[in-house]
């Protein structure tokens, strides 16, 4: 090729939409060494999932037939931008998005393989050559990860790197936020939509430098497109002239530490402060219902808030300056109090520390935490405010859990909107009562536990429950503890999951007569413990009898399976005399033993989230 004619085409550019297809299906990918870490958080892909069934569902009718989909709305998912350089395809910018949403399709791909008329998707993530398998999005130090989440759905990734660890946490996820309303006869109309109505401008430069001037460009020039800064141009032409200097300083110093956290952190705010503070309506479930306040924030608060002045008590000049430096600039600084406190355990904060772990969506749990916080609270009142909803929503998730409930957005919004409206602005001594209501007239409660057991969609929650159990008999009984540390896949030995029973159906044939059953038990919450990896795996297949004297080496829920645990021990006897909780040590451990084991681990936790926890909350 002539320099002239290089010339020509490396200063060549193309922008169209194209369908998830279209950018996956037997497309390669290279990603530059310096862009290759794959950082989405669980909260990334709640949001992508959340969005997506949303809008599926919004067109999806039971009585459709499959060829209607071509007629559904389309999803638009942002423009990526790509480098061809010698017909080498690089992702300049998208990589976060294409590399969840190949987990993604790994997923479906592991529901429907065994489906010999399921819709083929494995082309959208990896192809064969030669004999040799190659993923479309080629990245050497991955490729051992998704083999093993491909073949078995799983992996180990201790000791890998970041990006690595994140794959597998994000996999994990999505098998816990896959709905069941997903996986049913609506499956096979979902991967047709996500195939074909899953939209991105594809935009292709040819050369580096023209692909990074692209993605420079859109990343700094294109900031005042977003709907943070429409919102604020909007307010500051408002404004007295005298005043938007300082304003726009103050938007921006706010706007910068919420970018902190994640660049998009200040589009989470908007939308949780005004459907906390503000917002009244919801769309029906119904197919077909308009948009309504809750919805219409979640897309474009920007115009929502110019619709909406006189809800907003927005007027006079001067009432947009109190927009800004008072109302945005106090519930900013709540929205990072609570954001540094599920990163940072804080005594007076702690059931926000939990909630963060596994909770609700943020989308939901935001609002409903920063609902009833006013202005002129103190500190000491905010303290009990975020305590108290934050115990809630974990009471909340723990129920709905252990009864084998869903917590998919789609099942629970319109319950979690409901008490956004009901608590807004209220007293802690309002909550207290709201909240003791609300739990009384659950339909569920917690004697779920005694037939509550570990699958593969609920491994999160499992060790979220061991922790908290393990952590609490430690720190009523005056032992150091960390849950953090129990639940943390970053630690040098992470914790897992321990059977007490080993996967030997041979052993317990006088108490089953089928090995089903005797799964079923062995998957029962009372027959699990948490244990460091290493130790876990060194004799997770030894009897019970080789592996109690270990026990006494760990945790103490560990311990309590043995006598020595009772000897010598007066601050966890003292513990069980005050609560009367059922700890007792086993010689042996049989199916009575771990039905009694599962009762006792009921008991703690109606003595975790007993409902005179909060009155505790409001003496601190």
């Amino acid at each position: 090729m002539s320099e002239e004619i290089h010339a020509i085409v490396s200063n060549k550019i193309d922008a169209d939409d194209k369908t998830l297809k279209e950018i996956l299906d037997t497309q390669k990918y290279t990603i530059d060494y310096f862009q290759r870490e794959f950082r989405w958080e669980r909260k990334h892909i709640e949001q992508l999932i959340t969005d997506l069934e949303a809008s599926f569902f919004s067109n999806y009718s039971k009585e459709h037939e499959r060829e209607q989909v071509e007629y559904y709305n389309s999803y638009y998912l942002g423009p990526i931008v790509i480098s061809n350089k010698n017909d080498i395809l690089s992702i300049i910018d998208g990589q976060q998005r294409l590399t969840s949403l190949t987990l993604l399709l790994i997923f479906i791909f592991n529901l429907i393989r065994d489906n010999p008329n399921a819709e083929p998707i494995e082309s959208m993530i990896r192809s064969r050559k030669f004999g040799k398998y190659s993923y479309n999005l080629n990245i050497e130090e991955r490729i051992e990860c998704l083999n093993a989440l491909f073949d078995k759905g799983e992996y180990d990734a201790n000791g890998k790197d970041e990006s690595v660890k994140n794959l597998v946490a994000r996999y994990e996820d999505i098998k816990e936020l896959f709905t069941e309303e997903l996986k049913n006869s609506s499956l096979p109309f979902f991967i047709d939509w996500l195939k074909e109505k899953v939209v991105f401008v594809k935009i292709v430069a040819y050369s580096d430098e023209n692909a990074y001037t692209i993605f420079e460009t859109m990343n700094d020039r294109g900031l005042n497109l977003t709907p943070t800064e429409m919102l604020k141009g909007y307010l500051l032409s408002k404004m007295p002239n005298e005043k938007k200097s300082y304003l726009n300083g103050l938007w921006r110093k706010k706007i910068g530490e919420l970018h902190e956290y994640d660049k998009a952190e200040d589009l989470e705010f908007f939308r949780a402060w005004l459907r906390a503070k503000y917002a009244d309506t919801i769309r029906p479930g119904r197919k077909g219902a308009a948009n309504e306040d809750f919805e219409k924030i979640g897309t474009s608060f920007h115009s929502w808030v110019k619709d909406k002045l006189k809800l907003l008590s927005l007027s006079k000049k001067s009432d947009f300056v109190r927009f800004i430096e008072t109302d945005f600039n106090f519930y900013t600084n709540l929205y990072l109090k609570i954001t540094k406190a599920q990163f940072e355990f804080k005594k007076e904060l702690e059931y926000l520390f939990y909630i963060d772990y596994y909770g609700i969506a943020y989308s939901l749990a935001y609002p409903l935490l920063i609902a009833p916080i006013k202005i002129n609270d103190d500190e000491n009142i905010i303290n009990k405010k975020l305590n108290i909803v934050a115990r809630f929503i974990e009471t909340f998730t723990v129920y709905r859990s252990v009864n084998y409930r869903t917590l998919a957005q789609s099942s629970i919004r319109y319950t979690i909107y409901s008490l956004v409206k009901e608590i807004r602005d209220k007293s802690a001594e309002d909550l207290v009562k709201i909240f003791t209501k609300r739990i009384t007239e659950f339909d569920e409660d917690l004697n779920g536990i005694l037939s509550f057991g570990l699958h593969q969609q609920n491994k999160r929650f499992i060790k979220y429950l061991l922790a908290r159990i393990t952590n609490f008999i430690e720190c009523e009984s005056g032992i150091p503890s960390n849950f953090s540390n129990y639940v943390s896949d970053s630690i040098k030995k992470p914790f897992q999951i321990e059977h007490i029973w080993s996967d030997n159906f041979g052993e317990h044939k006088d108490e089953f007569d089928q090995r089903d059953e005797f799964n079923t038990y062995r998957n029962r919450i009372g027959g699990l413990l948490l244990l460091p990896k290493g130790t876990n795996q060194s004799f997770k297949d030894d009897s019970y009898i080789k592996k109690k004297p270990h026990y006494l080496k760990e945790n103490l829920l560990a311990q309590s399976l043995h006598n020595d645990c009772y000897t010598k021990n007066p601050n966890f006897l003292n513990f069980i005399q005050s609560t009367n909780l059922n700890f007792k040590p086993y010689k042996n451990f049989g199916k009575n033993e771990l039905v009694e084991r599962t009762e006792l681990y009921k008991k703690i936790c109606e003595t975790i989230w007993d409902l005179n926890g909060f009155h505790a909350i409001m003496e601190k």
